[in-house]
Order: C-alpha cells, then sequence, then structure tokens
C-alpha cells in the first residue's frame, strides 16, 4: 500500500527574515519526511507501481496541499532522510524545479541551477551504473521538462529590454547554460548510448521486446536508459521544431513507426507532443495528408478517452493541445480539402469549432489570411531564438522575431496557393477540358495557364520522409496535346464503418428501452 499523509504542518514560517512567502527551505514537514523516505524504499525495491503512485498521486497532493505557492523543502533539508543518495537528490530536485516552474516565477539563478542538476542527472545516466526502474510517465515527464526549461530559458533571455545589471551579469558569466548545442547534445547521446534505434529494429525482426514490455525490464534490469533514450527522440523532434527546422526533426523521430501503437502512446502527455509536432512538421513542409490522417487519429482517440484523464494534473494541457491541433486540421484542410481522411466524430467537431472560419478561408482574400494568421498564431509551437543575445546598448526584446518568421512563411505559402484555388474549382467541374478554353474561363492566357498548371502539380506534391514525392492532391489532371483530362479521385464510401456506428447507436436504443418499465 502507498503510504499516508498527513498535512498538519505547512512550511510557513512568518517572521521578516524568511521572506513575504515566510518559506523556510530547511523545514520539513513530517508528511514530506514520510513521502522522501517511503519513494526512496520504493526507488531500492524496484517498485515501479508505488512508485508510479507516489509520484503521480502522493507528490501532486502533498503540493497542492503544502506548498501551493511555495517551493518544497531543500534537498539539503531532505538529504538525511535518503542515506544523502546521490542519485535520489538529483531525482528529488528534477521534481523539486518542475513544481517550481508550474506553480511559481523561477528567477534566473534557479533556470542556471535547475540546469546544473539535469546535466549531473544525465550525466550519471550516461556514464553512470544506473540500476532503477522508474515509471514510463516519470521518464516522459524529465524529457518533456527538459525541453520546455530550453524554451522557457530562450524565450526570458530574449526579452532584454527590462533586465537588471545582475541579471545581465549573471547572462554573460553562466553563457554555456541551457545552450542549445548543449542540449541538443544530451538528447543525442541519451538516443546514442541507450542503443535505442538498434533495440527497435531487433523488435522487428522478432529478437528483443522493447515495445511489447512498455519499455520496462523484467529480467532485473534499468529501463531508465533505454526508455530516456527513446522520449529523447521525441524531445528531438520538438526541439527542431521549435528552431524551426522540420526535417532534421522528422527525421529524428523515423526509428518510432506512429502509424502502431508503441511506447510513445503509453504516456498522454507523449503521445500528443509526439503527434502535434509531427503534424506541425508535417504542415510546414506541404505533407499536408500525413498531418491531416494523424491529427485525426490523436482527435478521436482524445475524444474517447480524455474523461479518463480529468483527475489528471495534465487534463488541462491535454484539453489546450487538442483545441489547437483542430485549429491545426482546420487549416490543412483549408489548403488541402481532403475531408474524406477524416473521420465522421472528428469532422463534427471540427465543423461546429471552425465550420464557419473554414468557408471563410477558402475565399482567400484579406479575411482569409487573417484567419489563417489567427489559427496559426493561437497553435503553433512557441518558436525560439537560440543564440546569446546581445549585451550592447540600447537593449532589445527579440523573443517574437522567431515566431514571426514562420508565420511570414506559413502566409507567403498560403497566399501561393491563392493562384491553385480557381483552377481546383474549374477541375471539379470538368472531366476534361481544353486549354483554350480554361485559359478564357480563368482570364488568362495559355501560357500562363500552362504555369499555373504546373505550380498546382507542384504545389499538391511534397517529398516523404523516404524521399518518395507523394500527392496531396484532392484533383488531379494530366494534359495529352492541348486536352486537360482530369483524374477521378472519388472517395472510397466505406460503408462497414457506418454500418458499425448504427449497430453501436441501435444498441444503444435497445438497452434504454430494456431499462424503462411499462406500468
Amino acid at each position: 500500500m502507498a503510504a499516508s499523509y498527513d498535512y498538519e504542518d505547512a512550511p510557513f514560517r512568518h517572521d521578516e527574515e524568511t521572506g513575504p512567502l515566510g518559506y523556510d527551505p530547511n523545514f520539513v514537514p513530517d508528511s514530506v519526511k514520510s513521502f522522501v523516505t517511503h519513494l526512496y524504499r520504493h526507488i531500492r525495491e524496484k517498485n515501479v507501481y508505488e512508485i508510479h503512485q507516489m509520484y503521480e498521486t502522493s507528490f501532486q497532493t502533498l503540493s497542492d496541499h503544502l506548498f501551493k505557492d511555495t517551493p518544497w523543502p531543500s534537498v539539503d533539508a531532505v538529504a538525511n532522510y535518503v542515506d544523502n543518495d546521490h542519485v535520489f537528490c538529483l531525482l528529488y530536485r528534477e521534481m523539486w524545479f518542475r513544481h517550481l516552474y508550474a506553480r511559481l516565477s523561477p528567477t534566473l539563478k534557479q533556470r542556471i541551477d535547475s540546469w546544473d542538476n539535469y546535466c549531473s542527472l544525465f550525466q550519471v545516466v550516461l556514464h553512470g551504473v544506473v540500476n532503477m526502474q522508474l515509471p514510463n510517465q516519470w521518464l516522459w515527464d524529465m524529457v518533456d521538462e527538459f525541453v520546455y526549461q530550453f524554451q522557457s530559458f530562450c524565450q526570458y533571455r530574449a526579452k532584454m529590454k527590462n533586465k537588471t545589471e545582475q541579471e545581465i551579469a549573471l547572462l554573460r558569466q553562466f553563457d554555456q547554460a541551457w545552450n542549445v548545442y548543449g542540449v541538443l547534445n544530451f538528447l543525442q547521446a541519451l538516443v546514442e548510448k541507450s542503443s535505442i534505434i538498434q533495440i527497435l529494429e531487433h523488435e522487428k525482426e522478432g529478437i528483443e521486446q522493447f515495445t511489447a514490455t512498455d519499455g520496462y525490464d523484467y529480467s532485473g534490469g534499468s529501463n531508465v536508459l533505454k526508455v530516456l533514450g527513446y522520449f529523447s527522440m521525441v524531445g528531438l523532434l520538438r526541439v527542431h521544431c521549435l528552431l524551426g527546422d522540420y526535417h532534421t526533426g522528422l527525421k529524428c523521430l523515423l526509428p518510432i513507426d506512429i502509424s502502431q501503437q508503441g511506447v510513445y502512446t503509453s504516456v498522454i502527455g507523449s503521445h500528443i507532443a509526439t503527434i502535434y509536432h509531427y503534424g506541425f512538421a508535417n504542415l510546414m513542409l506541404r505533407r499536408y495528408v500525413d498531418a491531416i490522417r494523424e491529427f485525426n487519429k490523436i482527435l478521436l482517440y482524445i475524444y474517447k478517452t480524455k474523461q479518463y484523464h480529468q483527475k489528471s494534473s495534465q487534463y488541462e494541457q491535454i484539453l489546450k493541445k487538442n483545441e489547437q491541433m483542430y485549429a491545426l486540421l482546420a487549416s490543412c484542410l483549408s489548403l488541402c480539402p481532403q475531408v474524406k481522411l477524416v473521420d465522421e466524430t472528428v469532422n463534427a467537431q471540427l465543423r461546429e469549432k471552425y465550420g464557419e472560419k473554414m468557408a471563410r478561408m477558402q475565399r482567400y482574400d484579406d479575411e482569409a489570411f487573417s484567419l489563417y494568421d489567427e489559427l496559426f498564431s493561437y497553435a503553433c509551437p512557441k518558436f525560439i531564438t537560440p543564440s546569446a543575445p546581445s549585451f550592447e546598448e540600447p537593449l532589445v526584446n527579440y523573443n517574437q522575431d522567431a515566431y514571426r518568421l514562420q508565420l511570414k512563411l506559413f502566409l507567403y505559402e498560403v497566399k501561393q496557393q491563392q493562384l491553385l484555388s480557381g483552377v481546383r474549382t474549374f477541375l471539379k467541374v470538368y472531366s476534361t477540358i481544353s486549354l483554350g478554353k480554361l485559359a478564357n474561363y480563368m482570364e488568362v492566357d495559355e501560357p500562363t495557364l500552362r504555369t499555373i498548371l504546373m505550380t498546382y502539380k507542384h504545389k499538391t506534391h511534397a517529398v516523404d520522409s523516404k524521399g518518395k514525392i507523394i500527392s496531396n492532391a484532392d484533383v488531379d489532371f494530366y494534359i495529352d496535346e492541348d486536352m486537360i483530362h482530369v483524374v477521378d479521385t472519388k472517395p472510397v464510401k466505406r460503408y462497414g464503418d457506418y454500418f458499425l456506428r448504427q449497430i453501436v447507436k441501435l444498441e444503444g436504443v435497445i438497452n434504454d428501452m430494456d431499462r424503462i418499465k411499462l406500468e
């Protein structure tokens, strides 16, 4: 059984020396002593179930009761209760900083200290002998928080205008803290040292098991390096998306087959982050069909399962990402009207949220561009400029520069699609039409029309991750002499899905009728 905790001791002191919050870092309530000693014991015993219960439930409950607006006790204060264990203290500090970022506003010194703690923790994992089994949720949270704190630091550092002299001096002194190469190197080192790419290859050949055991090692070994390496591939995708390097990001994710269930789907936060960044990268690379297909799958999954996560601390984040992915799906479908790829349930939700906006986005006028701008700005990642700031006067904020550049590139692509909307409209009406006739309808000469048709071909095709050219076109065509022949791409109706849904509805009605007692 997980240990129970009393909330009798709150870490407050009401004298002037401890600051306005009355926080004493050396005061350890009994419930915290009990928490760290039990957690330490369970980690030593490799009791993953109990570790998970304490990490997911007890830590949140204690935080809500005792540390709503103050940090947890310092690592020095709790070290005595855990035999001054070096690795446990690093894990405790990782949770300590994560709580600080979630509930309070970290100072620059605390941001730098958190970087140092991650360096120490990852060094131990990479070069030490780690003999632990930790829950996947915790290991995912480590990678997720590592990337989040990097992003947060870059945003913070880019706001130079109101920095104090002390902050500028610290930034100069610790210029390697949260350095982009350091972040990428740690993630890449975890991937390489864990041999996770080879493990996944061996799994396909039936030599090794990884996905079937959710990454856990049931033969007495450790899952920490392997699973951190696995989640680091998602971390690399995310960092490269923040930098605007979508090709490299998707390349980093290639070893994970996202068409299948995997360890990334064992943690809801990892599942959503993977597909959100995968879909966004594909949207920016004009691979609309891939983006639509994956957004559809994850949105349907969230629709069916979100009620099970209501008590989770991540519930609000799940709902936010859900809304952002609907906005991205609306953009994808406006640029590439492949509604046949979208499930009826998802389509109904999409129409409810964005039906009116999507109709206006098809017009490609100024109002449509402002809607594309609005949806992109709401749903895109928080892009970063990773380079160090200029410390020369006058100090300027440059935290919006990367976002403005990505928005400009996206809207430039949307503007080019404006040319194609007219062609698509005519091609949907005709099965064959002469170049002259279409040129006449579009009020352009034939050479210009040929250019527009070539542009259409170019813009409705993209290169996939394997280097193959794939089509995003809902309407395709070929030209034979001076005649345009439209290739019929009528969607295949999926009668099976429709009938299954109706059968489920009918069973529901019959069950409701059975419950009604007739007098």
